[in-house]
């Protein structure tokens, strides 16, 4: 029996600036149901390599697969109707919109409706609306100001818009970026329990290996552009390669140690 098709598949991903190569012949697959973290220092093509999938940036050369479909060079938009959400390192909410209304303008774009949105735009997809606030944790700051949320609820919030169109494919960047570490805990285990729940796929970045360790099932190093290692948790930890060149050598990855 074939192996079915990986959500992503990735193969020769490159991309230079003039001589300046940011991602190098990167190849990868990201399977149906997989928490694949994508680490690297600063600098090493991570959110490069991000915005080449996601349609932001066209790549020098290689391919990009959405369930089998390629997605190669298409419009940021259209890949996100084939199925593909994002968060970013900084939150883009509407700051003067309440949380439930910041969702159901995602679900009004969703389905095609942003040209008949008025005078009744509140009334629309409220139930759709509340249950992925419920799925977040969130129902009960449904009509808050997002200009008075806390950081880690502006997260989670980000989170259920990045979910408003049932994405097959989550590509999450640095998700956890500014927040404190028992909210960093918190919202990598609400992502881990949506993919096992919903069957998403998720490819993440992220500095904080404690959240990288605890949640991925498979790790990706990347430095200056190339891929270095690919593999688990514990193959990943006891890499020589990945710890002299993203953490300098030396006993760097000991269970429990956090890492910035």
């Amino acid at each position: 029996m074939n192996k079915p098709a990986a959500t992503l598949a990735v193969q020769g991903l490159s991309k230079s600036f003039g001589g300046v190569h940011a991602v190098t012949d990167v190849s990868f697959e990201v399977d149906k149901g997989e928490l694949l973290a994508l680490i690297g220092p600063n600098g090493a093509g991570k959110t490069t390599c991000f915005n080449m999938l996601m349609g932001q940036l066209k790549p020098t050369s290689g391919l990009v697969y959405l369930n089998g479909e390629k997605i190669t060079g298409m419009r940021p938009r259209k890949i996100w109707r084939k199925g593909v959400g994002r968060t970013f390192q900084i939150t883009g909410t509407y700051q003067s919109m309440t949380v439930i209304e910041n969702i159901q303008m995602a679900l009004i774009s969703h389905h095609k409706r942003l040209l008949s949105i008025k005078p009744y735009a509140t009334r629309l997809y409220r139930d759709e609306a509340m249950s992925l606030l419920e799925l977040v944790g969130m129902p009960e700051q449904a009509e808050r100001a997002c200009a008075i949320l806390a950081y880690g609820d502006l997260k989670r919030l980000e989170l259920a818009i990045a979910l408003c169109h049932n994405p097959t494919l989550l590509l999450m960047d640095e998700p956890t970026a500014g927040m404190a570490p028992r909210e960093r805990i918190r919202l990598m285990q609400l992502t881990a329990d949506i993919v096992s729940e919903r069957g998403i796929s998720v490819l993440f970045t992220e500095h904080d290996m404690d959240v990288v360790f605890a949640h991925a099932h498979r790790i990706m190093v990347l430095n200056r552009g190339e891929l270095i290692a690919n593999g688990t948790v514990e193959q990943i930890r006891n890499d020589p390669m990945v710890q002299e060149v993203y953490l300098g050598g030396g006993s760097v990855f000991a269970k429990g140690e956090a890492h910035a």
